[in-house]
């Protein structure tokens, strides 16, 4: 008997007349064998995988991509709901029918030539009732490969399928990497993407962005969850006990080095879950728990080095899992090893730049693509939590949001209540990076770091978000951070990294009552003498300023906060018009 899973690989297979059809089964010994074909076959003269020195870089591999396509495109980006209204003005809408028949054109026989890789693959622990099953097409060794190290690839989903006709359908062809024939198209209502002409992890390895949380976000609107774009951590005190935080960071603004934080604080440790997605549930007792429904780090390689970030060093050369892949990065030819700005103070005297071509240092610009990436198995991880794999999620006690800001954010404090939290998270205000197609350092407004991946309409996104008060019995409690506040000479207040773990100690002891705090315009301040400044040349004078809220600077920001929501209409919830009228008040 066919079933529904052979019959649409059939549908597909029909279309894109690929020479071969590839079904992945997950074994080492395909990704090996994989890993060789990527070696031999060329794109545009250079060779899909190059290894690396396997002394230093264990199982490593370097893929550099069409320079064409090294980001996020938002503006190919589409989400195909029936309804234009229900995708809201935080998505770009396109009819479903003719984005169907756009996507079709472009997909016929595409593949001629080409092997078509079916992967097959779940999101989460397979054992989780959390957990979704997914299928991928793909034509590209480095998506397949990519997929390997991301998600849980093989018969395990093909068995969770079964006879079902209930799984994500992921269509993906690189095409001729043509901007002009690049599209990802969304169909929420139908549980599918379809994504051509991009070879860049956010377009091309679709269990990620496209359907952790763009397909997610609105299944979990759907049946009661939410998919975010967040960390999960476990923070472990000096006697033992654990407090998991969820953190919801723009791209590019620190979520993993947070996510694999070495703490300063002696006796601290901060265990790892995810460094970007959280699926969350109310569970059988009414708390919030979360999921890492992912199964690698797929993170920003600049600025990443044994300062700023020591257990992701030692995670790119753990020898682990087969294969970890970098994107885009510089190549230190003397070595055969990887190298970005931010690993290492010495540049290399005899580089290759992520382009191809022979770096020259005098040139002042950067040898590796600002958006260059590591891909790696979240087993390589040495602060990997116990509770990764356990099915029910990891208990939820503090949700930490945050944005980069050098003015108007203070460094912390806490929301007064569940509606002020979600009012809080939905005007964040963040300057964009590398990771988003176009200009750096322009200030856009990003509810709950989720404005590019929330999959319908962002007004019954917040809707939904106010709705777990109801939903819940026990509510986690809201936090705000801004770690790149800058004084009047342009230079950082705060440290960051490493120390961001005296900001976790506050939130703990706010956690279990062992502190007060202080209550301002924006929320429940820490007071300075409740802070472990232990070991760390900042004066009170500092630590002021970064506590200190300009009534200025507020009143500009409630004006961008107003034309924000105002695009939204009538669908704003009344909950968080009247927020925005509480703190209107306050800095009139």
């Amino acid at each position: 008997m066919t079933t529904p899973l052979q019959k649409w690989v059939q549908e597909v297979s029909d279309l894109m007349t690929p020479d071969k059809v590839y079904w992945m089964n997950g074994s080492d010994e395909e990704a090996k064998e994989l890993a060789k074909m990527a070696e031999s076959e060329k794109v545009n003269g250079n060779p899909i995988l190059t290894k690396l020195n396997d002394k230093e870089y264990p199982n490593s591999y370097y893929h550099r991509s069409n320079p064409n396509d090294v980001a996020r495109t938002e503006h190919l980006t589409f989400v195909c709901l029936p309804n234009k209204d229900d995708v809201g003005s935080n998505n770009i809408w396109m009819d479903p029918k003719e984005a169907k028949e756009k996507m079709n054109g472009l997909f016929k026989g595409c593949m001629k030539g080409r092997t078509m890789y079916v992967i097959p693959f779940v999101m989460g622990n397979p054992k989780s009732n959390y957990a979704k099953n997914c299928v991928q097409f793909t034509d590209s060794l480095y998506v397949a490969l990519s997929m390997r190290i991301m998600t849980r690839v093989g018969d395990v989903a093909v068995e969770r399928i079964g006879n079902s006709d209930d799984f994500f359908k992921g269509y993906h062809s690189i095409g001729d990497v043509n901007p002009d024939r690049r599209f990802i198209m969304h169909f929420p209502h139908e549980n599918t993407v379809m994504s051509f002409g991009s070879g860049y992890g956010g377009n091309a390895l679709l269990g990620k962005k496209c359907y952790s949380l763009r397909i997610g976000s609105y299944l979990g609107y759907k049946e009661g969850w939410l998919a975010e774009h967040m960390i999960v951590i476990g923070v472990e005190d000096p006697q033992g006990k654990k407090t998991y935080f969820l953190g919801a960071f723009p791209s590019a603004c620190g979520k993993t080095n947070l996510a694999l934080l070495d703490p300063v604080l002696k006796g601290y440790k901060v265990w790892t879950i995810g460094d970007d997605i959280a699926w969350i549930n109310v569970g059988p007792d009414g708390q919030l728990y979360a999921i890492n429904p992912e199964a690698g780090f797929f993170g920003v390689a600049p600025g990443t080095g044994e300062k700023t970030n020591p257990v992701m060093i030692d995670t790119l050369k753990s020898d682990k899992f087969f294969p970890t892949l970098f994107t885009n990065t510089a190549v230190d030819n003397d070595n055969n090893t990887p190298w970005w700005e931010g690993l290492s103070k010495e540049i290399p005297e005899n580089m290759t730049e992520w382009q191809g071509a022979k770096y020259d240092k005098t040139s002042g610009k950067p040898a590796a693509h600002p958006n260059s990436r590591f891909t790696v198995s979240a087993k390589c991880c040495p602060t990997m939590s116990d509770e990764f794999e356990n099915p029910q999620g990891v208990p939820i006690s503090g949700i930490i949001f945050g944005g980069r800001r050098e003015k108007t954010m203070p460094l912390v404090y806490e929301c007064s209540s569940w509606d002020h939290g979600v009012f809080t998270a939905s005007i964040i205000g963040s300057e964009t990076t590398a990771a988003q197609a176009g200009a750096s350092g322009v200030v856009r407004r990003d509810p709950m770091a989720m404005l590019p991946f929330c999959g319908y309409n962002m007004a019954d996104y917040f809707t939904h978000w106010l709705s777990f008060k109801n939903r819940a019995k026990k509510l986690p409690k809201i936090f705000m951070v801004n770690w790149f506040r800058k004084d009047e000479n342009g230079k950082f207040m705060w440290p960051g990294f490493r120390d961001n773990s005296r900001i976790l100690k506050w939130m703990i002891d706010r956690i279990e009552g062992t502190v007060e705090a202080q209550e301002k315009e924006l929320g429940l301040f820490p007071k300075i003498e409740d802070m472990d400044l232990s070991n760390l040349n900042i004066s009170k004078e500092i630590m002021e300023k970064l506590l200190s809220i300009s009534k200025e600077e507020w009143k500009s920001e409630i004006v961008m906060i107003e034309e924000f929501y105002a695009k939204f209409g009538d669908k704003m919830p009344k909950e968080l018009k009247d927020q925005l009228d509480i703190l209107k008040k306050k800095f009139a």
